[in-house]
């Protein structure tokens, strides 16, 4: 695989990395502890042109691809994981699957507006119980006269109470089990859609992450996803999207805890010098380095894949797998690195910690 990026790469990384430092950064930490959704920086996000990088001008996106997207992922989670969740749920697991399933109709309406900034999307699959097994669905979405009839509840949805739509995945077959799922884009503010609780989380607060109750929901046929039995084809597209999106939020997050460690070690005296003059804090600081370049480098294979049309699923998975525990180490050795100060919030690194751990768990 050749490792160049292209000037338009370059660029929106570029672009990725000043907004993060200059308008995220100064706020990530009152964010988190305040547990508050950042409207006015997703709003400038979706004005640079970061929650729709892959989708096409046409629809409200940047016209990039997916390796733009996952460099410019990086550097937003290397300030906050809250803004990279938030843009990596939109990107990828809502905004890729309207893009790829959607009618020319569906794409104006329920596509543009989102790929643009300006509404949230957000992409509801799991279920009390049904996480991992995810064929195990039982909402139920029954057709009646010119549209369905949405009866059941999801849980862990990420921007949940701040989307203007939702992706929802329901049984519109039961007997034909995994075959009988259907995709459904449903509008916030439907009678029998609900929003009845927000998670108190420990990380990556910021992002809201709600639960959805739907009592007797109407949606039209018209907002179906592609057509009847092919929801669950269409989750595992979007979550083979989304793996690269999680490795690479996970990537972020230990590059910025690298840094941060980095500049704690040529401060922090220890013994007469700085401690990032002794052996085995430079052993660490290398470890956590070496880490962080082979994730980089796994993600951007997948990302590159995905770009050529190429079968990518298994790439993302290892990608995954691979930038989410070597960012838990890596968030681990930071606080190492900084001794008691990194159990303390004004050193930032256990805010780093804290975003792996959520993201580990791998919730949409």
């Amino acid at each position: 695989m050749k490792i160049e990026l292209t000037d338009e790469q370059q660029m929106i990384q570029a672009l990725a990395r000043d907004f993060a430092e200059k308008e995220v950064k100064p706020i990530a930490a009152q964010l988190d502890a305040e547990a508050r959704f950042p409207h006015e920086t997703v709003k400038r996000m979706g004005e640079l042109g970061l929650m729709g990088i892959a989708v096409p001008e046409t629809y409200g996106g940047s016209g990039a691809d997916t390796v733009a997207y996952v460099l410019a992922l990086e550097e937003i989670a290397k300030v906050c994981a809250s803004h990279a969740v938030i843009m990596s749920v939109n990107n990828s697991l809502y905004c890729d699957p309207v893009l790829k399933y959607g009618t020319e109709e569906q794409r104006k309406k329920f596509l543009a507006p989102f790929a643009s900034g300006q509404q949230i999307g957000c992409f509801a699959l799991t279920e009390p119980q049904a996480g991992s097994d995810a064929t195990n669905q039982h909402t139920l979405a029954v057709g009646d006269g010119d549209g369905y009839v949405l009866n059941g509840r999801k849980v862990f949805v990420t921007n949940g109470r701040e989307a203007s739509a939702a992706l929802v995945f329901g049984q519109t077959d039961p007997a034909k089990a995994h075959h009988g799922i259907s995709a459904f884009l449903v509008e916030k503010g439907t009678p029998g859609f609900l929003v009845p609780k927000v998670e108190d989380k420990l990380g990556i607060r910021a992002s809201d992450t709600a639960e959805f109750v739907f009592e007797e929901c109407r949606v039209p046929a018209a907002n179906r996803l592609g057509a009847e039995g092919m929801g669950f084809k269409i989750a595992m597209s979007a979550l083979d999207g989304g793996r690269i999106g999680i490795a690479a939020q996970a990537l972020g997050i230990a590059a910025g805890a690298l840094e941060l460690s980095l500049a704690y070690a040529k401060e922090r005296k220890s013994f007469g010098v700085p401690i990032a003059q002794h052996q085995m804090v430079q052993w660490m600081l290398a470890d956590m380095a070496t880490a962080i370049d082979a994730a980089r480098l796994l993600i951007w294979r997948a990302a590159a894949l995905k770009d050529g049309g190429r079968p990518f699923g298994l790439d993302a998975s290892m990608a995954k797998l691979f930038a989410s525990e070597m960012a838990m180490k890596v968030t681990t050795d930071a606080i190492q690195v900084h001794g008691g100060y990194g159990y303390i919030k004004e050193y930032q690194v256990e805010r780093y910690f804290r975003s792996v751990r959520e993201r580990n768990d791998g919730r949409a």
